[in-house]
């Protein structure tokens, strides 16, 4: 699902918030998102300019390789399943007798 707002019009709120012209509500109120929104989107281009400062917050690089990596382990497992059911279907037809 593609993100409501595009990446461009993040970073311009981004960088009108930090020049600090108006308040944050009113910036949001401008933009028609809310202050918390402007709020994540700050904190969010605070850890992608700055990842080595430590904190919580993942870089969104760091996010997209969580969200993959995940997606690969989901992957895997389920074939991991599907190979442990052949096995033991497998084993139960040498099993049985002829």
């Amino acid at each position: 699902m593609p993100a409501p707002h595009p990446p461009e019009f993040r970073r311009r709120a981004v960088e009108l918030a930090r020049q600090g012209d108006k308040s944050l509500v009113q910036l949001a109120k401008d933009l028609g998102i809310s202050r918390s929104c402007l709020q994540n989107w700050m904190n969010q281009a605070d850890a992608d300019d700055n990842p080595a400062a430590g904190g919580e917050r993942l870089t969104s690089a760091e996010k997209k390789e969580l969200a993959e990596l995940r997606r690969r382990n989901k992957q895997l497992e389920m074939e991991n399943d599907i190979l442990k059911r052949a096995a033991a279907y497998f084993a139960r037809e040498n099993v049985l007798p002829k």
